[in-house]
Formats: C-alpha cells, sequence, structure tokens
C-alpha cells in the first residue's frame, strides 16, 4: 500500500476540464441516439414503401393472369403479404450480413461518424482524469461508470468493423448516454488520490476486467432485449396479424441475437470468473482474508450464479428462447444492483463509492 504523504500532486484545473469533456462527451451522445433513432423512423419509411410497392406489383401480377375470383382474391392479397414479408425478411440475414439497405443509411452513417467523434472526447476525458490523479481512473462509482461507458461505446465501434450493428446504435448510445450522466449528476466526484484500500497494483487487474466484463454483458443486455421484441413480432406475424414494428426487419431474427448474445456473454462471464478470483487475492492482501461475505463481495457471486445458470441452461437444459433473455437480463439488473445499490446503501469494506 502506499503512503499518502509520498503521493503526487493533483491536478485539478486538469481534472475539471476532464469533467467538462464527459459532458460533451454525453451531449454528442445524445445526439448520437436522436440520429439513430432518425434512421430507425427513416428505415421503417422505406419498409414500408418497399412493402407497398411489393404488394402492387403482386397484385397487378395476379389480376393480369386473370386472378379475379372472390376467392381468388383473397388468396392473392395473402400471397402478396407473404411475399412483401418474404423481401423485408431478406435485409438482413442470421450472420447479421445485410442484403438491402445497408448502403442506403446515410444517417446510420453519420451517427457513427459522431459517434466516434463522442468517443474521441470521452476516451480523452478518462485519459485526463487518470493523468489528472496520477493513478487508473476507476477509484469510485464516478470513474468505474464513465470508464464503463467508455468501453461499451468503443467496444461496439471496434465491433462495427466486424459486424454491423448499427441496429443496435440507438441502445447502445441510449444506454452510454444514461451512464455518463448517471456518472456526472448522480455520482459526481472530485479529483483526488485514492483511498488506502485501493492503493494496490490489484486494482488495475481487479476492476479493468470487472469494467471490460461489466461492459459486454451491457451490450449482451441490449441484444438480449432486442430478442424479446423481436420473438414477439415474429410470433405476431407468425399468428396473422400486421406487422406493427417493421423496422425491425434490419434486426436479425431472435435466433441470431441469441446466438450472439450468448457468445458475448461467454466471454464475459470468463471475465467476470477472473474479476470475482482477482478480488479474492487482493482481499487477502489488503485485510488478511480471502472471502469475508462482504456485500460486494456476495453480489459478485450472485451475479457469477446468474450467469453460471445461464451459460449452463442454454448449453444443457436446452433453455433457448425468451427463457435464456430473460435469465441473462436478470444478470446484468444484478449488475446494475451491485454497482449502485449495494455500493449507495449496504455498508460493508467496499463503503469507499466516493459519494
Amino acid at each position: 500500500m502506499g503512503n499518502a504523504g509520498a503521493l503526487a500532486p493533483i491536478n485539478e484545473t486538469l481534472g475539471e476540464y476532464s469533467q467538462l469533456f464527459m459532458l460533451l462527451a454525453a451531449m454528442v451522445y445524445g445526439v448520437v441516439f436522436i440520429i439513430f433513432a432518425l434512421d430507425l423512423a427513416k428505415t421503417n419509411k422505406s419498409i414500408s414503401e418497399m412493402d407497398s410497392e411489393a404488394l402492387k406489383r403482386d397484385e397487378e401480377l395476379l389480376v393480369s393472369v386473370g386472378s379475379s375470383a372472390v376467392g381468388g382474391k383473397g388468396r392473392s392479397r395473402r400471397t402478396a403479404v407473404q411475399r412483401a414479408d418474404n423481401v423485408g425478411e431478406h435485409i438482413v440475414t442470421d450472420k447479421m450480413e445485410y442484403t438491402q439497405f445497408s448502403a442506403k443509411r446515410p444517417t446510420a452513417r453519420i451517427a457513427v461518424v459522431l459517434m466516434w467523434l463522442a468517443a474521441v472526447l470521452h476516451g480523452g476525458a478518462v485519459i485526463a482524469r487518470a493523468v489528472a490523479a496520477n493513478r487508473v481512473p476507476w477509484g469510485n462509482m464516478y470513474e468505474f461508470l464513465s470508464t464503463g461507458a467508455f468501453v461499451v461505446a468503443f467496444v461496439f465501434l471496434i465491433v462495427l468493423f466486424f459486424k454491423d450493428l448499427r441496429f443496435l446504435g440507438s441502445f447502445i448510445s441510449g444506454l452510454v448516454t444514461l451512464m455518463l450522466c448517471g456518472a456526472t449528476i448522480g455520482f459526481p466526484t472530485p479529483v483526488g488520490h485514492l483511498v488506502p484500500a485501493l492503493q494496490s497494483p490489484w486494482i488495475v487487474i481487479h476492476v479493468s476486467i470487472a469494467v471490460l466484463a461489466s461492459a459486454l454483458f451491457a451490450i449482451s443486455f441490449a441484444m438480449n432485449v432486442l430478442q424479446l421484441v423481436q420473438h414477439a413480432r415474429m410470433n405476431r406475424l407468425a399468428a396473422g396479424q400486421s406487422d406493427k414494428l417493421p423496422f425491425m426487419r434490419v434486426v436479425p431474427g431472435a435466433g441470431a441475437l441469441e446466438n450472439f448474445a450468448y457468445r458475448i456473454n461467454t466471454i464475459g462471464f470468463v471475465m467476470w470468473t477472473f474479476t470475482v478470483i482477482a478480488g479474492a487475492i487482493w482481499a487477502e492482501a489488503a485485510w488478511s482474508r480471502y472471502w469475508g461475505w462482504d456485500p460486494k463481495e456476495v453480489w459478485s457471486f450472485v451475479i457469477w450464479v446468474v450467469y453460471a445458470g445461464y451459460l449452463h441452461a442454454r448449453a444443457t437444459g436446452g433453455w433457448t428462447g425468451p427463457r435464456s433473455a430473460w435469465l441473462s437480463i436478470i444478470g446484468f439488473l444484478c449488475v446494475i444492483f451491485n454497482f449502485t445499490i449495494v455500493n449507495i446503501f449496504f455498508d460493508g469494506l467496499h463503503s469507499y463509492a466516493g459519494v
């Protein structure tokens, strides 16, 4: 553990600039959220127009071949609707590869560019915070949340180079905006030194992996929510009901979303396992015991159990579809509970949230 008297001085001016850039990043993320939402609205309109054209072509074709009987008309319309649905469903494959609209979404491209700008401002703010404090920037809830938000945004932007996940844009940018607003409004903490319990090299290992794991869980949470929406939509279509969410055609099928979220959760679970183990080793170094049933330790273990149950149930128990999605969502809600309620209202050795 470090000696408080030997700690480097705090650069308060740089810390204030860090907070300013954090607010600017939050504003840009908010604009990105609006633009991604507009992209979905425009896509919704384009798909509706495409379906109308498909229906018109099919009806004209059927009329031209003499399908004019009453029963024939009913079958004609059903056939036309089915073909229009097929056209829409082939916008994106289960491999998340787009066959249409990908090159016709300038609004989404603008949103991605602006999100990169926000991420640069955000990353600069995180780095400035670290330099101002002469330490890693995750010693309290403000820093953990702001750094976690950056990791969520950065991971999303990097994945875009390999998979077109712009359908997640409004969810991710909205989530990052909420996280930054929560950090700057709910947990404002002036830049300062770490409390003695955190003055250890283990903070770099333990907390950095925890931040990354939490970011992956956040992304899979967004995908699981979309999975539930897509599953309900597909059930409505199978029952012959109208499509009330045409823009969901740019979102992969529920099965593809579930599989992708499962892979993300698998990686996140491995990282969380390491987080719990590293935390136990750090606890032994700081408090001379590996495990003490501290509220933070207990809920970290609860999160591990929930995600372990999710992975086991899906891999061996046949838990697929909405059941697996809900279990994953419960896991992420436990992450949120652990970060907020446990940090604020539970007394324990980890009560140094800076709020």
